[in-house]
């Protein structure tokens, strides 16, 4: 069975990677497991200088899901090159750095800083962040603003770009277009939805932010739709990463036939470090026993025709 893909001029061994922000930056699942085995490792978001993060508690378990409120803590560009790239650089799979900023010359800043890095082959841009030169407006929720800053960024830089997109806007397929006007290489499908507990002893949000971002399976039937509908309207326009509520192999292959080339594994990390790797053999046990040779053949399948 041949699991290889090739999108936005990169070959991958195969279409499982782990998600930004549930992998760390990849060394340290090596102590489980031969990370080597994915197809690529999505890392825990960089900013242009080093963060905190938010005040706890910053994570709340919910049904068939979690909150998280982490606040993008990371140790910065600087750290991540000096620090933590040296230990990577041995593991042999492809990296792809998940970059944020305030502005669009801090995303456009991290991304330059890590052209030299070899072993990171593209940069997913989370746009769930405030530009805090437009009055602190989401970049993900306005399709002018957040077109313009992939045109910043692809003019800056010669490896590819994706767009991690958020799914809390009323019309995805907007947004998506969007980025593929402004060039974007691919789309990451979806960010978290924005959602709120509330500890009823306590009478107060469970996360001191009092809203965070819900993921883990609750939320695949939200990210299969989206996925689905951006495939709709822009075809093999773009390749598609499906990300959002997968745990086992039949939910990234709901992904797959709504239109994603790819998937990245999230939250299913937390539950079942071993997630990823089950996920993979079940894709190759379904191709064997459907007889199907390969693995893009099934993309986009459910859309018939």
């Amino acid at each position: 069975m041949n699991l290889g893909i090739e999108i936005f001029g990169v070959r991958f061994k195969n279409p499982v990677w782990v998600a930004s922000g549930t992998f760390g930056y990849g060394e340290e699942a090596t102590k489980l497991y031969d990370v080597s085995l994915l197809g690529a490792v999505v890392t825990k978001g960089l900013s242009l200088r080093p963060r905190l993060g938010n005040e706890t508690p910053r994570i709340a378990e919910t049904p068939c899901g979690m909150l998280n409120s982490i606040g993008l803590q990371n140790p910065g560009v600087e750290a991540f090159l000096k620090d933590i790239y040296p230990r990577i650089e041995k593991i042999d799979t492809h990296f792809i750095v998940n970059v944020f900023g305030e502005s669009e010359e801090e995303y456009v800043e991290v991304c330059k800083a890590l052209e030299s890095a070899e072993k990171v082959v593209a940069y997913e841009l989370n746009v769930s962040c405030p530009n805090v030169k437009k009055g602190g407006i989401i970049f993900g929720h306005d399709p002018v603003i957040l077109g313009r800053l992939v045109e910043r960024v692809k003019s800056a830089v010669r490896k590819p770009v994706l767009v991690k997109l958020s799914p809390n806007v009323t019309d995805i397929t907007q947004f998506a277009k969007a980025c593929v006007d402004a060039g974007a290489d691919g789309l990451v499908l979806i960010n978290t939805l924005v959602g709120m507990k509330i500890d009823v002893k306590r009478r107060k949000p469970d996360l001191a932010t009092k809203t965070g971002g819900l993921s883990g399976p609750a939320i695949l039937p939200i990210a299969v739709r989206m996925v689905y509908q951006v495939y709709e309207k822009l075809g093999d326009e773009v390749p598609i990463i499906g990300v959002g509520g997968i745990s086992n192999w039949e939910d990234a292959l709901q992904h797959v036939m709504a239109g994603a080339s790819a998937v990245q594994v999230g939250t299913a990390n937390f539950f079942d470090p071993l997630a990823p790797l089950k996920i993979l053999e079940g894709i190759r046990a379904y191709m064997e026993e459907e007889g199907v040779e390969d693995f893009s053949k099934l993309v986009g399948v459910a859309h018939g025709g």
